[in-house]
């Protein structure tokens, strides 16, 4: 057997399902909406334009989407497999206190934190200086 049918023999297949997948998954981290994208992957679409340093809201993402869901944001984001490329901790809710974050919510602070986020007296992140604008 020659070199060439090993390697080709050890190679996955691409079919155009998994080239499919493969794409959609590069648009999802780089923040690109694009047809075809269910409410899940443009929420993480979304969610991984946020820079670190910064943070947004689950209801301002649903804005950018033209939704009013603040709550199916949250729940695409418990359910984000690009985590960290798709940074759901930067997240919070809409009065800057600190919710859903599968890693718990002592390691989303350690994370913003980490990113130079800057947090008040009550524990919530200073929406004033650190907010976000899809805009």
């Amino acid at each position: 057997m020659s070199t060439l049918q090993t390697t080709h023999e050890t190679t996955p297949e691409r079919t155009p399902e998994t080239t499919h997948e493969s794409t959609l998954t590069s648009h999802i981290k780089r923040g690109e909406l694009v047809a075809g994208m269910n409410f899940h992957q443009r929420v993480w679409a979304m969610t991984a334009r946020i820079p670190a340093g910064r943070v947004t809201t689950y209801a301002a993402v649903a804005a950018a989407l033209g939704s009013r869901g603040a709550r199916a944001v949250g729940q695409a984001l418990n359910r984000n497999p690009y985590a960290p490329a798709v940074p759901c901790h930067r997240v919070v809710g809409s009065d800057g206190r600190l919710t859903g974050f599968a890693g718990g919510l002592a390691k989303k602070r350690d994370l913003l934190a980490e990113e130079g986020v800057g947090f008040n007296a009550a524990g919530r992140v200073a929406l004033a200086d650190y907010a976000w604008d899809f805009k």
